[in-house]
């Protein structure tokens, strides 16, 4: 079996559908070796373009105003103006993020991310727009009155966005933040993986309350490409010992039934009917076409139940502290 990027989801309950993958700007920023700025900068604009020229099978792009320092937003703004707007059916979401110099998280500082996101997008409105990281804050300051959910939610209310979601880490704290009742979608990453499922009762809620999700990182930080660099980390951080020997066992019995492990990663999250799409990080077109590649890569049915069999407790899983 495969799957395909570009297949239309419907998302939650909202109006908008999405397709089966993402494009993820969140490495849209460092210089490579002996790189330029202005090599890096057409780099990532080939690809924006290609995006925004329909030429990518998929429909939705996921940014934010603190990746790769604002440059991810400034070359989507330069992209989409070159191509005259979005397209019907294309997704453009971006996050509301804190001050990053002193870790400023107020209803203030939103509004500031809000103006920044806009004026690089030069987009006046937005169809969907998320608080970032509110592990940084906590639950109960972010929930606060007059904080940054009550800015988030003023921004729908005045229709600035259409609807607004919740991003971070933590899946337990993104679960309270569904339960108000105030988010149309959630994005969650590096923990509904081949080697984490710790937001498994994350994606229960979220289909219960008919929330969009958006996973995150189906390549844990770069293991599950196979690729040696990352061999030793998961969701950046140092491997835990039962992750290690999961990974180990699914690299072996991927190897064994001629299949990369890249694509099992990536079609674990596409085949999931509770996950709407994955959102896939790549800076340049070779990136993404390797995504491309795996998830059209075919995956004998029985090797699902033989990884499952694999599958790490959840005290190896990041929320659990996965460095030990």
């Amino acid at each position: 079996m495969t799957a395909d990027p570009a297949e239309q989801r419907p998302l939650g309950g909202t109006d908008l559908k999405v397709s089966a993958v993402t494009l993820g700007t969140s490495n849209w920023g460092p210089l490579r070796a002996d790189e330029s700025p202005a090599h890096r900068d057409q780099r990532i604009a080939d690809l924006a373009d290609a995006f925004f020229n329909g030429t990518l099978p998929v429909s939705a792009l996921d940014t934010s105003n603190i990746y790769g320092g604002s440059l991810a937003e400034h070359l989507i703004g330069d992209a989409l103006e070159r191509a005259n707007g979005l397209k019907p059916g294309q997704l453009l979401q971006t996050k509301l993020d804190r001050r990053l110099s002193d870790g400023d998280f107020s209803a203030e500082q939103m509004r500031r991310s809000l103006d920044e996101s806009r004026a690089r997008l030069r987009l006046s409105h937005l169809q969907m727009l998320y608080l970032h990281d509110p592990e940084q804050i906590g639950f109960e300051r972010a929930m606060a009155r007059g904080g940054p959910v009550d800015a988030l939610v003023a921004m729908r209310d005045v229709g600035i966005t259409a609807h607004i979601g919740i991003s971070g880490g933590p899946v337990r704290m993104l679960e309270r933040f569904l339960r108000t009742g105030l988010f149309d979608a959630v994005v969650t990453h590096n923990r509904f993986t081949l080697l984490d499922r710790s937001a498994d009762q994350l994606l229960d809620v979220a289909a219960e309350r008919r929330i969009g999700v958006f996973n995150a990182a189906p390549y844990g930080g770069g293991i599950l490409t196979g690729d040696r660099r990352f061999a030793n980390s998961y969701g950046y951080r140092p491997l835990h010992s039962e992750t290690a020997a999961a990974f180990h066992g699914i690299q072996r019995l991927c190897d064994e039934a001629g299949v990369s492990v890249g694509a099992a990663a990536l079609q674990f999250s596409m085949r999931e009917p509770r996950v709407h799409s994955t959102i896939v990080g790549a800076s340049d077109r070779a990136r993404w076409e390797q995504s491309v590649r795996y998830a059209a890569e075919p995956i004998p049915p029985g090797l699902w139940d033989d990884i499952e069999a694999l599958r790490p407790s959840s005290a190896a899983a990041l929320d659990e502290g996965a460095s030990r």
